[in-house]
């Protein structure tokens, strides 16, 4: 069988497929309105008529101020394990260095805390033969001694200047005009406040109470003034009998001088 004749055939039994597929569908489907369950659908694409405005950007800033955020979810129970404060005790070293603190706050008038920034060895030592020239002495305490000798003490206040690496310079007598001028020549010391005579002074009121005039200029003014003052209420308080008796005593001599006149005159008549 030759290629052409095969292909007859089987394009002859299509079309008669064909026409018993559409005789069945006439008979089977009597309404002329009915369509079949299956067909095809062409779905093109929907035209977009209305886009989304933008929000202004006010109203965004409000919503992004305001968005709502969640908390964290809370650890649960013994998911951490407990704080337990570690009480350290004091050693003998620091209960022996404690007492020096102490006897220094005593005996002294002036104590000021200065910030040692990085100094070296020779500008410390240089530092102190200049202030023991005026009897000013530095102390050397380490911070939690005298952070557990202020907690404990009338001079709390000046636990929150102890940070870093800190030193005392004292002195039994406030002499704070000598410090100043001392510390300006080291530059890498920077005064936090000072504690002069159990009053608690900022580095700027230590430098205002630099500027007061000396107790002795103090009392001489002081001892000028009250005596000017007695003075001048003596001289007042003598000033109305020295007054009475000078009129007085010019009222004598006038009665002389015009009796000597009046004798005068009865002898010339005579």
């Amino acid at each position: 069988m030759s290629v052409n004749a095969a292909f007859l055939r089987h394009f002859r039994n299509r079309r008669f497929l064909s026409k018993m597929a559409a005789t069945l569908c006439v008979k089977l489907l009597p309404k002329q309105g009915w369509l079949p369950l299956t067909q095809s659908v062409r779905h093109g694409s929907k035209a977009v008529t209305r886009h989304k405005r933008p929000m202004h950007f006010i109203k965004q800033k409000l919503m992004a101020v305001t968005e709502y955020i969640p908390p964290a979810p809370a650890a649960p129970p013994g998911a951490y394990p407990r704080e337990t404060k570690s009480v350290q005790e004091e050693t003998p070293l620091m209960l022996i260095l404690k007492r020096n603190l102490e006897k220094v706050f005593q005996d002294c008038k002036m104590i000021a805390v200065v910030q040692d920034s990085s100094s070296s060895a020779e500008d410390m030592m240089s530092l102190r033969h200049r202030l023991h020239k005026h009897d000013i002495k530095v102390k050397f305490f380490p911070n939690e001694v005298m952070r557990s000798f202020l907690n404990n003490s009338i001079y709390c206040n000046m636990a929150p200047l102890i940070f870093g690496p800190t030193v005392l310079i004292v002195s039994n007598e406030p002499k704070v005009k000598e410090m100043l001028k001392t510390l300006r020549g080291s530059p890498q010391m920077t005064l936090l406040g000072a504690c002069i005579e159990n009053s608690l002074l900022s580095a700027e009121g230590v430098l205002s109470y630099s500027k007061l005039p000396s107790v002795t200029v103090v009392q001489g003014e002081l001892v000028s003034g009250l005596t000017m003052m007695t003075s001048r209420t003596a001289s007042l308080l003598q000033r109305h009998p020295a007054h009475l008796s000078a009129l007085l005593q010019q009222y004598v001599k006038q009665q002389g001088t015009d009796a000597a006149a009046a004798a005068a005159t009865a002898e010339e008549a005579t």
